[in-house]
């Protein structure tokens, strides 16, 4: 995982807004969604994400900044207080750290203190003509082997569920079944699909759902809200126009003299929630036809003449 300022692009000074813009543009640049031909494009958005949780959270990017944490947010091991701290290194099966004596008196009570430390973890081990060494292995310490991931589902994918495939940032594919009424920001688990470590269980993989945006329904809640383009003609005479749905279209009657910007509501065409079902609003917009209509014109121009009225004379 590379340094979350390199990926967002960002120095090391810089405030939260501008952190959160740079969030929001590469996010949009890079989301699996416009970029299906990219086979990579699911493994930076996560990238991404991830640099985000971090620099986009005060605290976390406190500990990163200390050394605290490292660019996947996990803990690093810190060491020892004191003139003769620990030389590590990192093997595959977690942390692993060297401690050497000086040769002198206090080499046995050294290794006595990383015993009762370590459950009986520190090993002696006596090198030709030198003191005695020390090694142990931490075991569970410092070591995190879940691996978070996003995902974008489609409005209608968190409604009903289904499958989905997703790329970890190992190149490793999946297929995760969507539960029915996922809402953005819930996260699915799943059991020993992390990452692996010898002498360890595998971790889990926390896939955090994040629903995309729809072509033309905005979520409110558990609410759904549309803009429904009518007629001239449809609002002046009122009629039955067609509203799309979840589910199937339905019919809503416009009444005679109907403004733009009215809000009819249809109950239980929302999302579900604990319950029951929300309610679909539907704002009407009136369309006039494209281009110049001369028949049009001289109509509204002789409507005008014979009734005229200001329907902006309540704003003074």
């Amino acid at each position: 995982m590379r340094d979350p300022y390199e990926v967002l692009g960002v120095p090391r000074s810089a405030n939260a807004a501008a952190i959160k813009s740079a969030y929001r543009k590469l996010a949009k640049k890079h989301h699996p969604d416009s970029n299906k031909n990219d086979p990579k494009a699911a493994e930076r958005f996560a990238e991404i994400n991830t640099a985000n949780e971090i620099l986009g959270d005060e605290d976390k990017r406190k500990q990163f900044d200390r050394g605290e944490i490292d660019a996947e947010g996990k803990p690093r091991f810190q060491g020892f207080p004191g003139g003769g701290g620990p030389r590590g290194r990192a093997g595959p099966g977690g942390f692993e750290y060297s401690f050497r004596s000086g040769g002198g008196p206090g080499g046995g009570a050294f290794e006595d203190i990383l015993n009762s430390m370590f459950g009986g973890a520190a090993r002696g081990a006596r090198a030709g003509g030198g003191g005695p060494q020390f090694e142990f292995d931490t075991g569970g310490v410092g070591v995190d082997l879940d691996l978070n991931v996003a995902m974008t589902v489609s409005l209608e994918e968190a409604v009903n569920g289904g499958d989905k495939r997703v790329r970890l940032p190992t190149g490793k594919e999946l297929n995760v079944k969507i539960p029915a009424g996922v809402t953005s920001g819930q996260q699915i688990r799943l059991k020993g699909q992390g990452e692996t470590a010898p002498g360890h269980p595998p971790g889990d993989l926390l896939i955090t759902v994040t629903i995309g945006p729809h072509p033309f329904f905005k979520v409110d809640g558990a609410d759904l809200r549309i803009d429904l383009p009518v007629t001239l003609y449809e609002a002046v005479l009122g009629g039955k126009v067609r509203v799309p749905t979840l589910g199937n279209a339905v019919e809503l009657t416009i009444p005679k003299n109907t403004s733009s910007g009215r809000t009819f509501r249809l109950k239980g065409k929302g999302l579900p929630k604990s319950g029951g079902t929300g309610d679909l609003f539907v704002t009407t917009r009136i369309m006039l036809p494209d281009g110049n209509d001369a028949e049009l014109e001289a109509l509204m121009q002789k409507w005008r003449d014979q009734h005229p009225y200001n329907p902006r004379s309540v704003l003074g």
